[in-house]
């Protein structure tokens, strides 16, 4: 009996894997990259990625600078805000949950080259609440979302993030220093959760968590003004984001995404 044809890895399926995966480590480098560096991340001969990339950069995919290095290109723009939004929707009940549990604004925010991206945003339904436009980025070292998502990384990859987006003080409780960042970093994977004592707005507390995957670049976060975010509330808050971030991840899964 005639078995079901199985896909040819060696070839077109093959120069698709390798394909995004040059894409991811395009982002993975700040959207930037000499072919040399590619083969060093990739471990592919050159000719390989030079015939990919020619054609990434014929789809509008990757695109060629003047310095002849390569930078994503301009298509994946629309894709990445389509996922976003899909994403977005996903997100919603369990951040309305959240909302209705902790009392304070729900949002969910992804990792996007060197900043943080707030995806979605459910508001308290307090009078004065945290208001975050969905759209807009913020720096790494001194968000919730973006301290737990850079202890994701491996330690090289945060200090390149850091080496190009900067450490600038926002408030006087900016941790501006690497070594300091770096330590807050190794609590943040301890304890499994960081937290914005004052540090991107002042008078503000926000406390996130990472949506659970094998690379996680999503998380999860509750805001609010430090006088009713107390520290008993950050400590009562951690497991329901951790709860709603492990529903998040299983309803992910289901559909064939990782966070």
């Amino acid at each position: 009996m005639a078995g079901v044809a199985q896909p040819d890895r060696s070839g077109g399926v093959q120069s698709l894997d390798r394909a995004f995966a040059l894409l991811e480590h395009m982002a993975d480098a700040g959207g930037d990259v000499a072919l040399s560096e590619l083969a060093v991340r990739s471990g592919l001969p050159l000719p390989t990625i030079h015939r990919i990339v020619r054609t990434l950069v014929a789809s509008g995919y990757v695109r060629q600078l003047p310095s002849r290095r390569y930078g994503l290109g301009p298509r994946l723009i629309g894709l990445g805000e389509a996922a976003s939004r899909m994403l977005g929707e996903w997100a919603r009940p369990q951040l309305a949950q959240l909302v209705d549990q902790a009392g304070e604004t729900a949002n969910l925010a992804m990792l996007d080259g060197d900043a943080v991206v707030y995806v979605a945003q459910v508001p308290s339904r307090h009078s004065m609440r945290m208001f975050t436009e969905v759209g807009r980025r913020v720096p790494v070292h001194c968000t919730g979302v973006g301290k737990v998502l850079l202890a994701q990384l491996p330690p090289a990859q945060v200090q390149a993030i850091l080496m190009r987006a900067g450490m600038v003080a926002q408030t006087p409780h900016t941790i501006t220093d690497p070594d300091r960042l770096a330590r807050e970093l190794d609590r943040v994977r301890h304890q499994g959760y960081a937290v914005d004592d004052a540090e991107q707005e002042v008078g503000v507390r926000c406390v996130a968590v990472a949506v659970p995957g094998g690379r996680s670049t999503t998380a999860l976060s509750v805001s609010g003004p430090e006088t009713r975010v107390t520290w008993a509330v950050v400590e009562r808050t951690v497991p329901l984001l951790q709860q709603a971030a492990a529903a998040l991840a299983g309803q992910l899964a289901g559909r064939g995404v990782t966070a």
